[in-house]
Parts: C-alpha cells; sequence; structure tokens
C-alpha cells in the first residue's frame, strides 16, 4: 500500500542488489582480464547470455573496440569472464560503461551500477577474497526491456593465481550394457590432477585419465553425465551433458487415466484411477514427492493438515521403466473453519490513522458492502522494535474524525451485520524487521493489545520495503533461516493459538514478494535483490492458517508466469497470470522446492480503487473478466489456466475505501454486486 497516491514503487527497480564494499587497496595492480579493452575484435574469453554480446566500433572509450550487450525483455545480456584470483586478497574492479541501467559487478559478491549514463561513466567495485577462494566471476549486464549497453577498458586490478583447469570437453557415450555405461571426454587445459564424473550434483566416478565406465546401474533406466576436472586450486566449471539408457528395455506402461478424487477427510484424500496395461504398480505424486505406491488403482493419502490444500499425479511402472504422471487433481481435506465471511468478500483498507489526500471516512459511514475492513495502519515504534502502536488520524489532518468512543462502537455495529474489521500492519511507511526474539515477543504483545482494545477480529500483513529479505543461502521456504522471516513465522503461530480458529490472517504482499520468486529468490539467486519472492516461506508455513491471501496486483514491473511471458499490471491478463500462480503452485527459482497451490478460498487480488490510488488501475470491466477467467474458465484471452478453474475464488481487494469514495464509489459499485452473483 502506499500513503500517497503517486509515490509508485515499480519491481524492476527492486531486482539489484546495488552494493560497494569499502576494502583495502588491493596488494598489486595488475590487470588480471583477458581482452579488457575488446581490442582484439572478439569476445573471447568473455561470455555473453543469450548470444546478445558483441564487438563494435562506436562508441568507445579508448582504442577502437568495445563491448555492446543488446539487453532483452527476457535477457539481460549478462557478458562474464572468469579469473583466477588468490584467498584473502583484496582486489578493485573498474569499468567504463554506457547506456540505460548498467551493472558491473562479480557473482555472488559486490556489484554496482548506474541508471543511466549518456557518455562512459566509471564504475568502481572493490572486494577481498575468501579464506579459499581461487576464482572470481567478474561481470557487466544491461537490464530487461531497458534497451543495448555499451562496456570498455575493464580492469581487475590485484595478484593473479594459479586457477582452476578448463572445463574438459563434452563427454561421449561408448559401449552400453544393461547395467553400465562407458564415457569419454576431452582433456582440460591447465593443471589438471584428475576428473570428477556426476550424475546431477552427484559424483559418480573420480579417475585421471580421460575415460571410465559407470557401472551397477539398473536395466533400461535413463541417466546424464557431465565431467568436470579440478587440481588444488579448485574444480572446473562442468561441460555439457550427454544422456544414455542402459539396455535391456521392454515396454513402459501407458500414463494412467481417469484419475479422481473419491473421499476427503480431516487429514487423508482418497484417489482412483484407470488401470494401465502392463502395468505392475503405481506410484502417487504430490508435486515431485511420491506420497504412496501400490499395485491397485487405488490410494489413500493420510496424515494430512486439516483444511489443506493438495495436488495429486499418478504414474504407472514396470521393470521397463516408469509412465509419465498423468493430469493433476485437487483436493482440499475437511475440517475448514467457518470464517464468517461470504463466499466472495469485498476487502478494503480504511484510512484510519491519516487522510492521504483522499479525505477522512468516518468508520460508521464505510458502507455495508465491505465485508473486510482492514485499518490502515499499525506502524512501530522503531524498525527493529516490534512495538506496534495504532492511533486514530488527529484532528489538524482529519478535522471530521470521531471519538474514540464513537470509533469502536461503529466497529462493533460493523461486526454485528458480519462484517470484519483487522488491524494492518505495515505499509508503505511502516518499516516492521523482527530481527530478535525480543522484537518477535514485542510484536506479539504490542498487536494483542491492539486487537483487545478495539475488539477486532484480525490482523492483516502488509509487510513492504525492506520489512522481509532472505539472507544468502536461505534457500529453502520449507525451512527459513533469516530471523526476520523465522521471527514473524513464529509470532503470526502465537496470535492465531491465542485468538483461536476465528482469527482472521490476511496477507497483502506486493507482486515482487510472492511470484517474482518464480524466476529469482532472494536467498539463492546472484546479483537480485535479496528480497524477491521472501514472502513465500511466511505464506507456506501459514498456509492452513492464512483467511485470504490478496496480493497487491499493482505498483508492480512486468512479472513472468507460468507461461514463461511477462506479463503487466493494469489488465485482465495480469490478474490472471499472477492469481493462477496462487492457485496452480510454482517451483521456486534456483532451489528445487515447489510453492505448492493455495486453497481457493483463500486466494483474492487486490486492485487500485482509482488511477489516484496507485500504478496499476483496471477498469472494472477487465478486472470482472479476470474474475470470470478464474472462476469459471472464461474470456480467459488465450491465457490457459495451470490452477485450473476456482468457483471458491475468494474475492477482491481495494486500496483503498477512502479512493473508492473519493471516487463515487466505482470500485464497490461495480464489483459488490458482479461478486453477489457469482455461483
Amino acid at each position: 500500500m502506499t500513503r500517497r497516491p503517486l509515490a509508485l514503487s515499480a519491481a524492476l527497480s527492486l531486482l539489484v542488489a546495488v552494493g560497494v564494499l569499502a576494502v583495502a587497496t588491493p596488494a598489486s595492480a595488475a590487470n588480471l582480464l583477458a581482452n579488457p579493452g575488446f581490442e582484439t575484435g572478439t569476445l573471447s574469453p568473455w561470455s555473453c547470455t543469450g548470444g546478445l554480446g558483441s564487438v563494435v566500433g562506436t562508441p568507445v572509450r579508448s582504442g577502437t573496440k568495445a563491448l555492446q550487450g543488446a539487453a532483452s525483455s527476457s535477457d539481460n545480456a549478462k557478458c562474464s569472464q572468469t579469473v583466477a584470483v588468490q584467498p584473502n586478497t583484496a582486489y578493485a574492479l573498474t569499468g567504463w560503461v554506457r547506456g540505460n541501467y548498467v551493472y558491473l559487478g562479480i557473482d555472488g559478491g559486490a556489484s554496482t551500477w548506474t541508471p543511466g549514463a549518456a557518455a562512459f561513466t566509471q564504475l568502481t567495485v572493490n572486494f577481498t577474497t575468501g579464506a579459499s577462494q581461487t576464482s572470481v566471476v567478474v561481470y557487466t549486464h544491461g537490464w530487461y526491456g531497458q534497451g543495448t549497453y555499451f562496456a570498455d577498458d575493464i580492469s581487475l586490478d590485484g595478484p593473479g593465481g594459479t586457477g582452476v583447469p578448463g572445463v574438459p570437453g563434452n563427454p561421449s557415450v561408448g559401449t552400453i550394457t544393461n547395467t553400465s555405461i562407458a564415457l569419454s571426454w576431452g582433456a582440460s587445459s591447465g593443471t589438471v590432477t584428475g576428473y570428477r564424473v556426476y550424475e546431477g550434483t552427484t559424483v559418480r566416478a573420480t579417475v585421471t585419465g580421460t575415460s571410465t565406465t559407470i557401472t551397477g546401474l539398473a536395466a533400461c533406466s535413463a541417466h546424464t553425465y557431465t565431467v568436470a576436472a579440478y587440481n588444488a586450486s579448485g574444480e572446473s566449471a562442468k561441460s555439457g551433458g550427454v544422456s544414455a539408457t542402459t539396455t535391456g528395455c521392454t515396454t513402459v506402461p501407458p500414463t494412467p487415466t481417469g484419475l479422481a478424487v473419491t473421499g476427503t477427510t480431516n487429514t487423508s484424500v482418497s484417489l482412483s484411477w484407470s488401470a494401465s496395461s502392463g502395468a505392475t504398480g503405481y506410484r502417487v505424486y504430490e508435486g515431485t514427492t511420491q506420497v504412496a505406491t501400490g499395485t491397485g488403482t487405488t490410494a489413500t493419502v493420510s496424515g494430512l493438515a486439516t483444511c489443506s490444500a493438495h495436488a495429486y499425479t499418478v504414474a504407472a511402472y514396470n521393470a521397463s521403466g516408469e509412465s509419465a504422471k498423468s493430469g493433476a487433481v485437487s483436493a482440499t481435506t475437511t475440517g475448514c473453519v467457518n470464517t464468517g465471511l461470504p463466499k466472495h468478500a469485498l476487502i478494503g483498507y480504511l484510512h484510519a490513522s491519516f487522510a492521504n489526500g483522499s479525505g477522512y471516512l468516518r468508520m460508521a459511514d464505510v458502507p455495508s458492502s465491505w465485508d473486510i475492513i482492514n485499518l490502515a495502519f499499525g506502524e512501530p515504534t522503531s524498525v527493529t522494535s516490534g512495538d506496534i502502536r495504532f492511533r486514530q488520524c488527529p484532528v489538524a489532518e482529519c478535522p471530521n474524525v470521531e471519538s474514540e468512543a464513537d470509533f469502536i462502537a461503529a466497529i462493533r455495529a460493523k461486526q454485528a451485520q458480519g462484517k470484519k474489521v483487522l488491524i494492518s500492519i505495515g505499509g508503505a511507511n511502516g518499516q516492521v524487521q523482527l530481527t530478535s526474539t525480543a522484537a518477535r515477543d514485542t510484536f506479539v504483545s504490542s498487536v494483542s493489545a491492539i486487537i483487545d482494545k478495539y475488539g477486532l477480529n484480525g490482523l492483516d500483513i502488509d509487510f513492504e520495503g525492506h520489512s522481509l529479505y532472505l539472507n544468502a543461502g536461505d534457500g529453502d521456504i520449507r525451512n527459513p533461516t533469516t530471523p526476520v522471516i523465522v521471527n514473524l513465522i513464529s509470532a503470526l503461530r502465537t496470535l492465531k493459538a491465542r485468538y483461536g480458529s476465528g482469527f482472521i490472517l490476511t496477507m497483502a504482499p506486493e507482486t515482487f514478494f510472492v511470484q517474482l520468486g518464480y524466476q529469482f529468490y532472494g536467498g539463492t539467486c546472484s546479483g537480485c535483490d535479496n528480497r524477491a519472492g521472501s514472502y513465500l516461506p511466511v505464506i507456506y508455513a501459514l498456509r492452513n492458517d492464512i483467511t485470504v491471501l490478496h496480493v497487491q496486483d499493482y505498483n508492480s514491473g512486468p512479472i513472468m508466469g507460468l507461461d514463461n511471458q511477462y506479463h503487466n499490471m493494469g489488465a485482465a491478463d495480469f490478474h490472471i497470470a499472477m492469481t493462477d500462480m496462487l492457485a496452480a503452485g510454482f517451483p521456486v527459482a534456483n532451489t528445487g522446492v515447489t510453492f505448492p497451490a493455495l486453497r481457493e478460498d483463500q486466494i483474492a487480488f487486490g486492485v487500485p480503487a482509482a488511477v489516484s490510488a496507485g500504478g496499476g488501475y483496471t477498469t472494472p470491466a477487465q478486472v470482472q473478466q479476470a474474475v470470470n477467467c478464474l472462476v469459471k474458465n472464461q474470456n480467459c484471452g488465450g491465457y490457459t489456466l495451470r490452477g485450473g478453474t476456482s468457483p471458491d475464488f475468494r474475492g477482491l481487494m481495494t486500496w483503498s475505501i477512502n479512493w473508492d469514495r473519493y471516487y463515487n464509489w466505482e470500485f464497490s459499485n461495480s464489483h459488490e454486486p458482479f461478486l453477489n452473483a457469482l455461483p
């Protein structure tokens, strides 16, 4: 949310972690980069992603050549070079760049950038290598959709290292039997101690020569191998892969059909499917995890959480291998608590503590069309205190503000009508970082005090800005380690337990903190903002406790959907693609972990009430097109729903009720009857 109607925050500007480390001067000054000014007329030994790098004769900073990177909407034209360095040593990386959004840095370390340089501008990054570090990858790149950039005279100053060997030649396959595969490859350049043969991340063989035979394999099984060379300085990058299948195959059974949910309980889901010819057994999967196996055509998956959403596939197998997985079916265990909300709800934020240019609206004057009213905002006394305070808008800013007694009485009147009133924590100006257990405990006690004082129905989490982030290496949404994430999860679980099953918990993250996690995840990605996708572990931990997740589909840059296309805010397509990601679930970038689908009744999306309320305003017709696609699979504009239809889709959220009043109630007058008419 934003307190200032036109103070927009585009996700594009958040994607790059920018910083220059202040370290000692390099031990010596000698440019370690080959072809630093591209004067050879070729890129070598630089490599550029997407084939988007080239050497040009103009513009140049010095000499007759420079690098040109043609960044596209899907590739930032990253050009890099690997250099041997010495451990525990200071280095200085400098370069001259020109163009929009140009970056200079090292993989996994410091970087810097310029948002726009009409002429060549020098960038500098100082860093110190790690205790065992023997190589570093230097890079420069532009940004998605920002056009061409140029770079020249790039220098890495400091003492050189011995260096790891060069990358071996791609392996080739020799003799194959039922239980073995023979491999050979081209030798690496440089000093080589030996070679490691990998299958995925597992070492299958270590040899000193350039060939080996992998044995002990199963008949008719598929394998993919890569090779890396190593010496005392470290290991080279892996070669390209080669795939082979052991002999002894007969026929893999066909993919099972007719998968269906036959029953649910509080803790189990029962399934059935049609038999596959030649199958000796079946495996049931949730995502990539096998959850059941057997020889019959039914299975019951048990030990599940009450009121939790699941999606299953089934595959047949025999001695020849496993079939492809069937299409997925979804199910939700029983035992869901009746929240008292309508099937399709209208949710809005009320400027209770400020006016924001749209004018103050008394609680008693909020129309009955609003089912959840989020009081904006409870804010901390300091960023890391965890001490949340809420006050009504002061008279100087809101001359028509009601008394506290009238405010509380109006809340009671709304609740008597079946409406839910929540305290929303955070907002654009309310940075909340629970960096310690003390802050966590203060958060719980101070939020409880607000809820108790005003008799509220629950809590809305609207953490924005730098409230949530991921420490480097925190790569599993199921087991987060970053304190601000861990402490928030603990605090919300405590509040849920304190107030019981009727406690309403909603969240309003921006797309940057949720859907962007499909492409970038802050705990594992190199060179991206460590806040990318940082709500995902919180949502995952509370996936059975969240009443409604209404992502802010506004103030957002382009976001990649499950169709691997970028979608832009302000039209039905954006809301369809972003919401479908929550209904289908998605793999979290560079982690090997899947963010699971949410229940349909937990999913809503947010839009600005009017053009002045935020970037990404969407007309009522476009909003309703998106909802009809999600609920009925109608008028989806060519987009295919990966998560299937969602007849229990919870509804619509807006920033804000005040802005809706300012624009003659366009949002609520359009959408409240529309939602009520949905099946």
